[in-house]
């Protein structure tokens, strides 16, 4: 037999080989998928009470007889806080369902009761289990206020005498982490400035000249939780000016040292967590990029001052928006 003819054989056998039926298959079978959902291990957590503010977790568990979508949704009942756990899985466990205590819809979770139900897509049946939450989470970081002891007699405090002025600290049911928040709200149509606070860092200690912070700017995050009230039509800004005492002698000198600024425009609904890196925090002069008067290096170790200025349209009308929970953090954003 030729050589030529001993390959075209050979070749097709490795092309018919190829084409053989393989028994194995990847995926769930026609049978599992048209089956009947059932519930193989109940839904439970894997303890009752836990202790966030230790580091605790709790995690969920269950195990069904194929693949579904799923949602899981934990409410704090005290709180009406709501944390979220989806996927489509054969079971629910540690590996997709461990609760740290954080919050997907605010406010954030208290000392309380929690509710967790189970919900199947294709079916209508819901399942529940409870857990205690014996204390809430904790965050690492450095809190620049969250207003739970009032206004601090260090603060500089500014208010416009405009029309419906309302720059209060404030403990009702709106209040997203603890039981106080900040609201600022107000008419102002001859200037878009409708109030300011400084914060300093001897309203934290009265030793502290600059806020104790890592000197890498890459690493320190600034956080804050921040109301959007959607009745409004006349959108709020938020700016933070941090300025730096680059000399540590006590005194900001807007004309030799850096200043970087932090805008938020408040164009969504309800509370929701903003976080920066400061390294990506820039100059503004009148809302545009610019360059800093200092030495154009961020020094986060060397914030003297941080101005929180409550801004909208003078032409637009009332203003409203709420802030809490403001603090630096290390590494990442806060997950409150």
């Amino acid at each position: 037999m030729k050589k030529s003819a001993i390959i075209l054989i050979s070749s097709l056998f490795v092309l018919l080989s190829a084409c053989r039926k393989d028994n194995t298959f990847d995926g769930p079978s026609i049978a599992e998928l048209n089956s009947t959902f059932k519930l193989n291990a109940p839904f439970k957590a894997s303890k009752d009470s836990v202790d966030f503010s230790a580091s605790e977790t709790v995690y969920f568990s269950a195990q069904f007889n194929k693949i579904v979508a799923w949602k899981l949704l934990v409410h704090g009942v005290q709180s009406k806080a709501v944390k979220v756990f989806q996927g489509q899985s054969k079971q629910i466990d540690i590996s997709n369902a461990n609760w740290n205590g954080s919050t997907s819809i605010f406010p954030v979770f208290k000392q309380e009761l929690c509710k967790a139900q189970l919900v199947i897509a294709e079916t209508n049946d819901t399942f529940i289990c409870n857990v205690y939450a014996q204390s809430p989470k904790t965050n690492q970081g450095l809190l620049v206020t969250d207003f739970e002891s009032g206004m601090n007699a260090n603060w500089t405090k500014f208010i416009q005498t405009g029309a419906n002025m309302d720059f209060k600290i404030k403990s009702d049911a709106f209040s997203a982490q603890g039981a106080s928040y900040l609201n600022m709200a107000g008419t102002v149509n001859w200037d878009w400035l409708i109030g300011l606070i400084d914060f300093v860092p001897k309203a934290i200690n009265s030793n502290y000249v600059v806020y104790p912070l890592n000197s890498n700017p890459q690493s320190v995050y600034f956080n804050c939780l921040v109301y959007g009230d959607a009745s409004v039509q006349n959108p709020s800004i938020i700016l933070f000016q941090f300025k730096e005492d680059e000399n540590a002698d006590g005194i900001i000198s807007a004309n030799s040292e850096d200043e970087y600024d932090y805008q938020i425009k408040v164009d969504w609904s309800g509370w929701k967590l903003v976080s920066v890196r400061y390294a990506d925090v820039v100059t503004l002069v009148n809302g545009s990029p610019s360059t800093p008067n200092g030495n154009a290096v961020h020094n986060p170790d060397k914030i003297g001052k941080i101005s929180m200025l409550h801004l909208a349209d003078k032409t637009g009308g009332f203003a409203s928006t709420k802030i809490d929970y403001i603090m630096f953090s290390d590494n990442q954003p806060i997950q409150p």
